[in-house]
């Protein structure tokens, strides 16, 4: 059997896809969410972070070190109340810090 392989888009691919075009959304819900959060955090933590995975009424927000996630840690309610107010239905955030050495 011979088949073709041909580039797609991950846009085109995420339409034929539905659990591809779920994966999407989940990651352009996230993006969203921290792009909601971003000006409630102190300038110089910003570039430290990025957005996680969403699973239900939790979140994730991806750390570059632990004393960013501290400050963070801090942060958290407001935080939560923030994406309540605005639709996302927040019940938790989880920090995950990035390993030492490596890159996002």
């Amino acid at each position: 059997m011979n088949r073709k392989h041909y580039p797609v888009t991950v846009q085109q691919a995420s339409r034929e896809s539905p659990t591809l075009a779920r994966l999407a959304a989940l990651a352009e819900e996230s993006s969203r969410r921290l792009q909601a959060v971003l000006p409630l955090l102190p300038a110089g933590m910003r570039s430290t972070v990025q957005a996680g995975p969403v699973e239900g009424d939790s979140w994730c927000i991806l750390v570059a070190n632990t004393a960013a996630a501290a400050k963070l840690r801090q942060l958290l309610p407001a935080l939560m109340a923030h994406l309540r107010t605005h639709g996302w239905p927040t019940q938790t955030i989880r920090l995950k810090v990035r390993p030492s050495g490596r890159t996002w």
